[in-house]
């Protein structure tokens, strides 16, 4: 008896079937749709929302694939933040597809989560890109942790597709450098990439996309505060002299007087038009 005990879980176990996750396939029209809360994959995060507009294309129907700040452990597509954004591209570029991801969050998930979660949803949108009607001119775009992870994709990874341009809103590309903000900075970081750069180098440099920066990167612009004490500009213009180095498009905006996140609409309003520009200018 006392073995058969012993033995029944093993054989209950063996006879459960596993469970595996299928993404949502949601029902998609060429009517302009918006879909909310879609799931890439099976964490309740792994999520997005997506916003198709009305008689897409595959060879003209741009797409931009926005995603949301927070340092890494907080945020979300739907908050204060991320909204008005989702607003104004829509308005702004009404013929694209938006893609608004969320993703794992630390410090339950670790980096390279939030990496790899990038990369799925990604691939997730590309596996379905007929389905979705759209086009392989696609831009990342992202505000502080989110602009970080846009990079990192831009950057890092060609496949399964190389955006066409990168959206940086102040967010940091090295955080090695990043670590020497502050002691709060740099205890956060130790959380979420599971150790200090001494004690975790590869992870560290592996997650700066500053080390990733190549002749066939894409043209990137980079928008930045002066008095922002979170992602410092010395990112910004580090970034920018790597960029320059390989004859990478790239452009600049720098506001001496703003802080992380930006103080004033005028600026706002301003940052949007610079980054309409740049889309124009590069991505036709």
């Amino acid at each position: 008896m006392r073995l058969y005990l012993l033995v029944l879980p093993f054989i209950l176990f063996a006879c459960t079937k596993k469970t595996i996750f299928k993404p949502d396939e949601p029902v998609v029209s060429l009517e302009a749709q918006i879909l909310k809360n879609i799931a890439y994959e099976k964490d309740k995060f792994q999520k997005m929302d997506i916003y198709l507009p009305a008689n897409r294309s595959t060879a003209s129907t741009k797409v931009m694939i926005l995603i949301h700040g927070g340092f890494w452990i907080e945020g979300d597509k739907d908050d204060n933040d991320a909204a008005p954004m989702v607003d104004s591209i829509r308005k702004r570029l009404p013929d694209w597809a938006v893609f608004n991801l969320n993703y794992r969050l630390a410090p339950f998930n670790k980096f390279p989560d939030q990496e790899n979660d990038i990369n799925l949803a990604i691939k997730y949108i590309f596996d379905r890109k007929d389905k979705f009607v759209i086009s392989d001119k696609w831009v990342l775009a992202g505000v502080d942790a989110g602009a970080h992870l846009a990079m990192l994709q831009g950057y890092k990874y060609n496949q399964p597709i190389k955006p066409k341009a990168v959206i940086n809103f102040f967010g940091p590309s090295d955080l090695v450098e990043l670590c020497k903000v502050d002691a709060e900075t740099a205890y956060f970081l130790s959380v979420i990439l599971n150790g200090t750069p001494n004690e975790n180098p590869n992870l560290y440099s592996s997650s700066s996309p500053i080390n990733f920066v190549t002749a066939q990167s894409p043209p990137t612009i980079i928008l930045q505060g002066g008095l922002d004490d979170t992602n410092p500009k010395e990112q910004a213009f580090a970034l920018k002299d790597k960029l320059q180095s390989f004859n990478v498009k790239n452009e600049l905006v720098f506001y001496p007087n703003e802080y992380h996140g930006w103080s004033s609409e005028a600026t706002l309003i301003n940052s949007f038009d610079k980054v309409m520009a740049f889309l124009k200018a590069n991505v036709p």
